[in-house]
Protein backbone atom coordinates (compact mmCIF):
# COMPACT_ATOMS: atom_id res chain seq x y z
CA UNK A 1 0.00 0.00 0.00
CA UNK A 2 1.49 3.35 -1.15
CA UNK A 3 1.93 6.04 2.03
CA UNK A 4 0.36 9.41 1.27
CA UNK A 5 0.72 11.17 4.24
CA UNK A 6 -1.72 13.92 5.38
CA UNK A 7 -0.08 17.55 5.67
CA UNK A 8 0.11 16.73 9.65
CA UNK A 9 1.74 13.59 9.03
CA UNK A 10 4.66 15.19 6.39
CA UNK A 11 4.91 17.94 9.70
CA UNK A 12 5.26 15.31 11.99
CA UNK A 13 7.86 13.20 10.27
CA UNK A 14 9.71 16.06 9.76
CA UNK A 15 9.70 17.28 13.20
CA UNK A 16 11.22 13.57 14.57
CA UNK A 17 13.23 14.02 11.82
CA UNK A 18 14.90 17.64 13.08
CA UNK A 19 14.76 16.77 16.95
CA UNK A 20 16.93 14.29 18.29
CA UNK A 21 14.95 14.66 21.37
CA UNK A 22 11.21 14.73 20.56
CA UNK A 23 7.59 14.47 22.50
CA UNK A 24 5.13 14.10 20.16
CA UNK A 25 1.54 14.24 21.44
CA UNK A 26 -0.89 12.95 18.72
CA UNK A 27 -4.33 12.16 19.05
CA UNK A 28 -5.55 8.44 18.88
CA UNK A 29 -6.12 7.57 15.37
CA UNK A 30 -4.10 10.60 13.66
CA UNK A 31 -1.29 7.63 12.62
CA UNK A 32 1.66 7.54 15.03
CA UNK A 33 3.22 4.66 14.39
CA UNK A 34 2.87 4.98 10.08
CA UNK A 35 4.85 8.84 11.10
CA UNK A 36 7.42 7.41 13.09
CA UNK A 37 8.26 4.59 10.99
CA UNK A 38 8.38 6.81 8.33
CA UNK A 39 10.95 9.00 9.91
CA UNK A 40 13.19 5.96 11.34
CA UNK A 41 12.99 4.84 7.76
CA UNK A 42 14.52 8.15 6.62
CA UNK A 43 17.05 8.44 9.37
CA UNK A 44 18.01 4.59 8.76
CA UNK A 45 18.60 4.97 5.07
CA UNK A 46 18.56 8.33 3.87
CA UNK A 47 20.94 10.07 6.30
CA UNK A 48 22.33 7.62 8.39
CA UNK A 49 22.04 9.21 11.36
CA UNK A 50 20.98 5.68 13.49
CA UNK A 51 21.42 1.86 12.75
CA UNK A 52 19.98 0.58 15.20
CA UNK A 53 16.33 1.49 17.08
CA UNK A 54 14.35 0.22 19.68
CA UNK A 55 10.60 0.55 20.29
CA UNK A 56 9.62 0.24 23.97
CA UNK A 57 5.14 -0.27 23.83
CA UNK A 58 2.26 -1.89 25.78
CA UNK A 59 2.67 -5.59 24.96
CA UNK A 60 -0.46 -5.90 22.52
CA UNK A 61 1.00 -2.98 20.28
CA UNK A 62 5.00 -4.57 20.90
CA UNK A 63 3.09 -7.68 19.53
CA UNK A 64 1.16 -6.91 16.86
CA UNK A 65 0.75 -3.32 15.56
CA UNK A 66 4.62 -2.22 15.05
CA UNK A 67 5.76 -4.68 12.63
CA UNK A 68 2.61 -5.27 11.24
CA UNK A 69 2.21 -1.22 10.47
CA UNK A 70 5.57 -1.48 8.91
CA UNK A 71 4.49 -4.50 6.10
CA UNK A 72 1.50 -2.51 5.65
CA UNK A 73 2.98 0.54 3.70
CA UNK A 74 5.27 0.04 0.23
CA UNK A 75 7.99 2.31 1.83
CA UNK A 76 8.74 0.95 4.66
CA UNK A 77 9.27 -2.96 3.26
CA UNK A 78 12.96 -2.51 3.45
CA UNK A 79 13.04 -1.78 7.35
CA UNK A 80 13.32 -5.25 9.13
CA UNK A 81 11.63 -5.58 12.46
CA UNK A 82 12.11 -8.11 15.26
CA UNK A 83 10.24 -8.72 17.72
CA UNK A 84 11.06 -9.42 21.53
CA UNK A 85 8.03 -10.67 23.61
CA UNK A 86 7.24 -13.84 24.60
CA UNK A 87 9.69 -16.02 26.80
CA UNK A 88 13.14 -15.04 27.77
CA UNK A 89 14.62 -17.36 25.56
CA UNK A 90 12.13 -15.81 22.54
CA UNK A 91 13.18 -12.29 23.71
CA UNK A 92 16.79 -13.12 23.67
CA UNK A 93 16.57 -14.84 19.90
CA UNK A 94 14.51 -11.70 18.61
CA UNK A 95 17.45 -9.56 20.24
CA UNK A 96 20.32 -11.70 18.45
CA UNK A 97 18.59 -11.05 15.28
CA UNK A 98 19.81 -8.87 12.65
CA UNK A 99 17.29 -6.27 12.27
CA UNK A 100 17.05 -2.26 11.73
CA UNK A 101 14.15 -2.11 14.54
CA UNK A 102 13.75 -4.12 17.99
CA UNK A 103 10.47 -4.28 19.75
CA UNK A 104 10.07 -5.21 23.19
CA UNK A 105 6.92 -4.70 25.54
CA UNK A 106 7.52 -2.18 28.70
CA UNK A 107 7.30 -4.63 31.51
CA UNK A 108 10.66 -6.40 29.99
CA UNK A 109 12.39 -3.27 29.58
CA UNK A 110 13.98 -3.78 33.35
CA UNK A 111 14.99 -7.43 31.96
CA UNK A 112 16.67 -6.03 28.94
CA UNK A 113 19.18 -3.16 30.81
CA UNK A 114 19.63 -5.50 33.85
CA UNK A 115 19.36 -9.12 33.64
CA UNK A 116 19.59 -10.00 29.93
CA UNK A 117 23.61 -9.77 29.54
CA UNK A 118 23.09 -8.51 26.03
CA UNK A 119 25.22 -4.88 25.35
CA UNK A 120 22.80 -2.22 24.87
CA UNK A 121 23.84 -0.68 21.32
CA UNK A 122 21.05 1.09 20.18
CA UNK A 123 21.03 4.75 19.04
CA UNK A 124 17.42 5.38 19.43
CA UNK A 125 14.30 4.45 21.31
CA UNK A 126 10.93 5.49 20.97
CA UNK A 127 8.91 5.05 23.70
CA UNK A 128 5.03 4.27 22.36
CA UNK A 129 2.57 5.20 25.16
CA UNK A 130 5.02 7.49 27.16
CA UNK A 131 2.56 8.22 29.98
CA UNK A 132 3.31 4.65 30.79
CA UNK A 133 6.50 5.94 32.42
CA UNK A 134 5.39 9.14 34.41
CA UNK A 135 6.11 7.36 37.78
CA UNK A 136 9.74 7.82 38.59
CA UNK A 137 9.64 5.14 41.03
CA UNK A 138 8.95 2.13 38.65
CA UNK A 139 11.87 -0.36 37.69
CA UNK A 140 11.36 0.80 33.84
CA UNK A 141 11.84 3.81 34.65
CA UNK A 142 14.82 3.56 36.62
CA UNK A 143 16.04 1.13 33.51
CA UNK A 144 15.82 3.51 30.66
CA UNK A 145 17.07 6.60 32.63
CA UNK A 146 20.17 4.30 33.21
CA UNK A 147 20.70 3.71 29.53
CA UNK A 148 19.64 7.24 28.49
CA UNK A 149 23.08 8.79 28.62
CA UNK A 150 23.85 6.11 25.51
CA UNK A 151 21.25 7.03 23.28
CA UNK A 152 21.50 10.04 20.53
CA UNK A 153 18.02 10.08 19.73
CA UNK A 154 14.58 9.71 21.69
CA UNK A 155 11.02 9.75 20.67
CA UNK A 156 8.25 10.05 22.92
CA UNK A 157 4.75 9.45 21.90
CA UNK A 158 1.24 9.44 23.26
CA UNK A 159 -2.14 10.89 23.35
CA UNK A 160 -2.49 11.30 27.06
CA UNK A 161 0.77 13.24 28.27
CA UNK A 162 -1.11 14.53 31.71
CA UNK A 163 -3.55 12.37 32.28
CA UNK A 164 -3.42 12.66 36.16
CA UNK A 165 -2.20 16.53 35.85
CA UNK A 166 0.76 18.58 35.45
CA UNK A 167 3.14 16.59 38.08
CA UNK A 168 3.06 13.43 35.62
CA UNK A 169 5.26 15.75 33.03
CA UNK A 170 8.19 15.90 34.83
CA UNK A 171 9.64 11.40 34.84
CA UNK A 172 8.60 11.92 31.03
CA UNK A 173 10.46 14.91 30.41
CA UNK A 174 13.41 13.37 32.73
CA UNK A 175 13.60 10.46 30.75
CA UNK A 176 13.79 12.29 26.91
CA UNK A 177 15.85 15.18 27.82
CA UNK A 178 17.94 13.60 30.67
CA UNK A 179 15.90 16.92 33.42
CA UNK A 180 17.32 20.17 30.93
CA UNK A 181 13.76 21.29 31.18
CA UNK A 182 11.75 20.32 33.89
CA UNK A 183 15.34 19.65 36.51
CA UNK A 184 17.00 16.53 37.56
CA UNK A 185 15.07 16.31 40.48
CA UNK A 186 11.05 15.52 41.43
CA UNK A 187 11.55 17.44 44.46
CA UNK A 188 12.91 20.68 42.91
CA UNK A 189 10.39 20.35 40.25
CA UNK A 190 7.69 20.37 43.69
CA UNK A 191 9.23 23.12 44.81
CA UNK A 192 9.46 25.51 41.88
CA UNK A 193 5.90 24.56 40.43
CA UNK A 194 3.55 23.24 43.55
CA UNK A 195 2.19 23.76 46.33
CA UNK A 196 0.91 21.30 48.90
CA UNK A 197 -2.79 20.72 48.43
CA UNK A 198 -3.74 17.93 50.92
CA UNK A 199 -1.98 17.28 53.67
CA UNK A 200 -1.61 15.67 57.76
CA UNK A 201 0.97 17.65 59.89
CA UNK A 202 4.18 17.01 57.94
CA UNK A 203 2.56 14.35 55.37
CA UNK A 204 2.09 15.55 52.27
CA UNK A 205 -0.44 13.50 50.13
CA UNK A 206 -1.46 15.71 46.93
CA UNK A 207 0.32 18.42 45.30
CA UNK A 208 -1.49 21.40 43.62
CA UNK A 209 0.21 23.44 40.43
CA UNK A 210 1.28 27.49 41.64
CA UNK A 211 -1.17 30.00 39.74
CA UNK A 212 2.15 30.70 37.36
CA UNK A 213 2.87 26.91 36.86
CA UNK A 214 1.37 25.67 33.83
CA UNK A 215 2.73 28.52 31.33
CA UNK A 216 5.92 27.88 32.87
CA UNK A 217 6.03 24.29 32.45
CA UNK A 218 4.75 24.67 28.21
CA UNK A 219 7.20 27.36 27.98
CA UNK A 220 9.76 25.17 29.54
CA UNK A 221 9.17 22.16 27.00
CA UNK A 222 7.68 24.17 23.72
CA UNK A 223 11.04 23.88 22.09
CA UNK A 224 10.97 19.85 21.65
CA UNK A 225 7.40 19.22 21.94
CA UNK A 226 4.14 18.96 19.39
CA UNK A 227 0.63 17.96 20.29
CA UNK A 228 -1.94 17.43 17.92
CA UNK A 229 -5.58 16.42 18.29
CA UNK A 230 -7.41 14.12 15.50
CA UNK A 231 -10.10 16.88 15.55
CA UNK A 232 -7.94 19.39 14.15
CA UNK A 233 -7.01 16.94 10.96
CA UNK A 234 -9.80 14.34 10.63
CA UNK A 235 -13.17 14.66 10.05
CA UNK A 236 -14.38 13.06 13.38
CA UNK A 237 -18.07 11.92 14.24
CA UNK A 238 -19.78 13.87 16.44
CA UNK A 239 -18.97 13.33 20.50
CA UNK A 240 -22.36 12.79 22.47
CA UNK A 241 -21.73 12.16 26.16
CA UNK A 242 -24.89 12.40 28.30
CA UNK A 243 -25.43 11.35 32.20
CA UNK A 244 -28.51 8.60 33.09
CA UNK A 245 -29.12 8.96 36.87
CA UNK A 246 -30.47 6.41 38.94
CA UNK A 247 -31.18 7.36 42.73
CA UNK A 248 -30.75 5.34 45.99
CA UNK A 249 -33.09 4.52 48.28
CA UNK A 250 -33.60 6.11 52.07
CA UNK A 251 -32.50 2.62 53.51
CA UNK A 252 -29.52 2.46 50.68
CA UNK A 253 -28.65 6.12 51.56
CA UNK A 254 -28.18 5.10 55.13
CA UNK A 255 -26.05 2.46 54.17
CA UNK A 256 -23.82 4.28 52.36
CA UNK A 257 -23.73 7.51 54.57
CA UNK A 258 -22.63 5.03 57.34
CA UNK A 259 -20.00 3.69 55.73
CA UNK A 260 -18.64 7.21 54.53
CA UNK A 261 -18.21 8.19 58.19
CA UNK A 262 -17.75 5.09 60.24
CA UNK A 263 -15.41 2.67 57.66
CA UNK A 264 -17.42 -0.49 59.13
CA UNK A 265 -20.56 -1.65 57.95
CA UNK A 266 -22.70 -4.54 58.73
CA UNK A 267 -24.89 -5.89 55.83
CA UNK A 268 -26.97 -9.32 56.72
CA UNK A 269 -24.03 -12.13 57.72
CA UNK A 270 -21.46 -9.65 55.86
CA UNK A 271 -19.02 -7.33 57.45
CA UNK A 272 -17.39 -4.74 55.07
CA UNK A 273 -14.55 -2.58 56.42
CA UNK A 274 -12.45 0.43 54.83
CA UNK A 275 -8.91 0.46 56.22
CA UNK A 276 -8.16 3.48 54.66
CA UNK A 277 -8.86 6.03 51.98
CA UNK A 278 -8.05 4.51 48.72
CA UNK A 279 -10.11 1.30 50.03
CA UNK A 280 -13.23 3.76 50.90
CA UNK A 281 -13.55 5.02 47.34
CA UNK A 282 -13.14 1.37 45.88
CA UNK A 283 -15.84 0.59 48.08
CA UNK A 284 -18.07 3.51 47.68
CA UNK A 285 -17.57 3.10 44.19
CA UNK A 286 -18.98 -0.58 44.50
CA UNK A 287 -21.96 0.42 46.45
CA UNK A 288 -22.84 3.27 43.81
CA UNK A 289 -22.16 0.57 41.09
CA UNK A 290 -24.81 -1.58 43.04
CA UNK A 291 -22.79 -4.61 44.89
CA UNK A 292 -19.92 -4.72 47.23
CA UNK A 293 -17.33 -7.05 48.52
CA UNK A 294 -17.45 -7.81 52.38
CA UNK A 295 -14.09 -8.84 54.37
CA UNK A 296 -14.07 -12.85 53.15
CA UNK A 297 -14.46 -11.36 49.33
CA UNK A 298 -18.16 -12.35 49.04
CA UNK A 299 -20.16 -9.78 47.12
CA UNK A 300 -23.39 -8.36 48.73
CA UNK A 301 -26.09 -6.80 46.57
CA UNK A 302 -26.87 -3.39 47.59
CA UNK A 303 -29.20 -2.38 44.72
CA UNK A 304 -30.25 -2.85 40.80
CA UNK A 305 -30.86 0.90 40.16
CA UNK A 306 -27.61 0.81 37.05
CA UNK A 307 -28.85 -2.79 36.04
CA UNK A 308 -32.16 -1.11 35.50
CA UNK A 309 -31.16 1.86 33.60
CA UNK A 310 -28.58 -0.37 30.94
CA UNK A 311 -31.56 -2.65 30.58
CA UNK A 312 -33.95 0.73 29.48
CA UNK A 313 -30.95 1.73 27.72
CA UNK A 314 -30.53 -1.17 25.43
CA UNK A 315 -34.45 -1.39 25.12
CA UNK A 316 -34.01 2.13 23.73
CA UNK A 317 -31.30 1.53 21.39
CA UNK A 318 -33.90 -0.85 19.39
CA UNK A 319 -31.16 -3.63 17.92
CA UNK A 320 -28.48 -1.30 17.72
CA UNK A 321 -25.05 -2.49 18.73
CA UNK A 322 -23.62 -1.16 22.53
CA UNK A 323 -20.31 -1.89 24.22
CA UNK A 324 -20.78 -1.38 28.27
CA UNK A 325 -17.37 -0.69 30.20
CA UNK A 326 -17.62 -1.90 33.70
CA UNK A 327 -15.05 -2.11 36.64
CA UNK A 328 -15.54 -4.73 39.11
CA UNK A 329 -15.95 -8.39 39.03
CA UNK A 330 -18.92 -8.65 40.54
CA UNK A 331 -20.23 -5.59 37.95
CA UNK A 332 -19.59 -8.30 35.13
CA UNK A 333 -21.50 -11.30 36.87
CA UNK A 334 -24.34 -8.96 37.25
CA UNK A 335 -24.31 -7.70 34.24
CA UNK A 336 -24.15 -11.08 32.86
CA UNK A 337 -27.19 -12.75 34.57
CA UNK A 338 -29.07 -9.55 33.73
CA UNK A 339 -29.01 -10.07 29.98
CA UNK A 340 -28.75 -13.43 30.33
CA UNK A 341 -32.54 -13.35 31.88
CA UNK A 342 -33.48 -10.85 29.10
CA UNK A 343 -32.02 -13.26 26.42
CA UNK A 344 -30.05 -10.64 24.86
CA UNK A 345 -26.58 -11.76 23.36
CA UNK A 346 -23.75 -10.84 24.59
CA UNK A 347 -19.97 -11.18 25.20
CA UNK A 348 -16.29 -10.17 26.73
CA UNK A 349 -14.47 -8.58 24.33
CA UNK A 350 -11.09 -10.27 25.90
CA UNK A 351 -10.12 -12.19 22.67
CA UNK A 352 -9.25 -11.83 19.12
CA UNK A 353 -11.97 -14.00 18.20
CA UNK A 354 -14.82 -11.89 20.47
CA UNK A 355 -13.64 -8.69 18.59
CA UNK A 356 -13.43 -9.70 15.21
CA UNK A 357 -17.78 -10.63 15.80
CA UNK A 358 -18.07 -7.72 17.54
CA UNK A 359 -16.75 -5.60 14.33
CA UNK A 360 -18.76 -8.00 12.03
CA UNK A 361 -22.07 -6.84 13.84
CA UNK A 362 -22.32 -10.01 15.21
CA UNK A 363 -22.70 -8.79 18.99
CA UNK A 364 -25.74 -6.95 20.30
CA UNK A 365 -24.04 -6.26 23.54
CA UNK A 366 -20.25 -6.17 24.07
CA UNK A 367 -18.87 -6.19 27.74
CA UNK A 368 -15.33 -4.95 28.02
CA UNK A 369 -12.93 -3.82 30.90
CA UNK A 370 -11.20 -0.25 30.63
CA UNK A 371 -7.65 -1.92 31.11
CA UNK A 372 -8.17 -4.42 28.39
CA UNK A 373 -9.52 -1.43 26.12
CA UNK A 374 -6.41 0.44 25.66
CA UNK A 375 -3.87 1.02 23.02
CA UNK A 376 -3.81 -0.55 19.83
CA UNK A 377 -7.87 -2.12 19.92
CA UNK A 378 -9.72 -1.40 17.23
CA UNK A 379 -13.77 -1.40 18.16
CA UNK A 380 -14.86 1.24 15.82
CA UNK A 381 -16.48 -1.03 13.35
CA UNK A 382 -19.02 -2.87 15.62
CA UNK A 383 -20.50 0.05 17.15
CA UNK A 384 -21.10 3.54 17.93
CA UNK A 385 -22.26 3.56 21.63
CA UNK A 386 -21.07 3.52 24.72
CA UNK A 387 -22.24 3.05 28.01
CA UNK A 388 -20.47 3.37 31.31
CA UNK A 389 -21.87 1.66 33.50
CA UNK A 390 -18.88 1.59 36.45
CA UNK A 391 -16.11 4.58 35.95
CA UNK A 392 -12.84 5.18 36.25
CA UNK A 393 -10.38 7.97 38.02
CA UNK A 394 -7.53 7.28 35.30
CA UNK A 395 -8.56 9.80 32.57
CA UNK A 396 -6.21 7.93 30.51
CA UNK A 397 -8.11 4.41 30.50
CA UNK A 398 -11.13 6.36 30.41
CA UNK A 399 -9.81 8.06 27.42
CA UNK A 400 -8.44 5.33 25.70
CA UNK A 401 -12.03 3.08 25.99
CA UNK A 402 -13.83 5.85 24.65
CA UNK A 403 -11.23 6.30 21.94
CA UNK A 404 -11.68 2.68 21.03
CA UNK A 405 -15.18 3.75 19.44
CA UNK A 406 -14.71 7.86 18.71
CA UNK A 407 -11.57 7.45 16.09
CA UNK A 408 -10.92 7.63 12.35
CA UNK A 409 -12.77 4.60 10.39
CA UNK A 410 -16.29 5.32 12.48
CA UNK A 411 -18.72 5.02 9.93
CA UNK A 412 -21.41 6.88 12.07
CA UNK A 413 -21.54 10.21 12.55
CA UNK A 414 -22.14 9.95 15.71
CA UNK A 415 -20.70 8.58 18.67
CA UNK A 416 -22.65 8.28 22.14
CA UNK A 417 -21.09 7.88 25.51
CA UNK A 418 -23.13 7.52 28.10
CA UNK A 419 -22.53 7.38 31.74
CA UNK A 420 -24.92 5.87 34.04
CA UNK A 421 -24.26 7.66 37.64
CA UNK A 422 -25.55 7.36 41.27
CA UNK A 423 -27.26 10.84 42.55
CA UNK A 424 -24.74 11.92 45.32
CA UNK A 425 -22.36 9.48 45.26
CA UNK A 426 -18.94 9.25 44.65
CA UNK A 427 -19.60 8.79 40.87
CA UNK A 428 -20.32 12.43 40.56
CA UNK A 429 -16.58 13.19 42.10
CA UNK A 430 -15.01 10.83 39.64
CA UNK A 431 -16.56 12.22 36.77
CA UNK A 432 -15.82 16.09 38.04
CA UNK A 433 -12.37 14.62 38.65
CA UNK A 434 -12.26 13.31 35.09
CA UNK A 435 -13.13 16.71 33.78
CA UNK A 436 -10.64 18.76 35.64
CA UNK A 437 -7.47 16.36 34.15
CA UNK A 438 -9.41 16.79 30.80
CA UNK A 439 -8.97 20.64 31.51
CA UNK A 440 -5.27 20.14 32.15
CA UNK A 441 -4.04 18.01 29.84
CA UNK A 442 -6.34 19.88 26.66
CA UNK A 443 -4.51 22.96 28.12
CA UNK A 444 -0.94 21.52 27.65
CA UNK A 445 -1.85 20.30 24.03
CA UNK A 446 -3.18 23.40 22.56
CA UNK A 447 0.32 25.44 24.14
CA UNK A 448 2.50 23.01 22.31
CA UNK A 449 0.16 22.39 19.41
CA UNK A 450 1.73 22.07 16.20
CA UNK A 451 0.97 24.91 13.90
CA UNK A 452 1.08 23.89 10.58
CA UNK A 453 1.26 26.97 8.78
CA UNK A 454 4.85 27.74 9.77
Amino acid sequence: MNFKPHDYQTYAIEYIENHPVSAVFLDMGLGKTSITLTAINDLLFDSFEVHRVLVIAPLRVARDTWKAEAEKWEHLHSLICSVAVGTEAERKAALMKPADIYIINRENVQWLVEESGIPFHFDMVVIDELSSFKNHNTKRFKAVLKIRPKVHRIVGLTGTPASNGLMDLWAEFRILDMGQRLGRFITRYRTDYFMPDQRNGQIIYSYKPLPFAEDAIYRKISDITISMKSTDHLKMPELVSSEYSVSLSDEERDHYEKLKRELVLSLGDGEITASNAASLSGKLSQMANGAIYDVAGNPISIHDRKLDALEDIIEAANGKPILVAYWFKHDLARISDRLKKLHIPFSRLDDADSIRRWNNGEIPVALIHPASAGHGLNLQSGGSTLVWFGLTWSLELYQQTVARLWRQGQTSETVVVQHILTKDTIDSRIMKALSQKEHTQTALINAVKADLTI
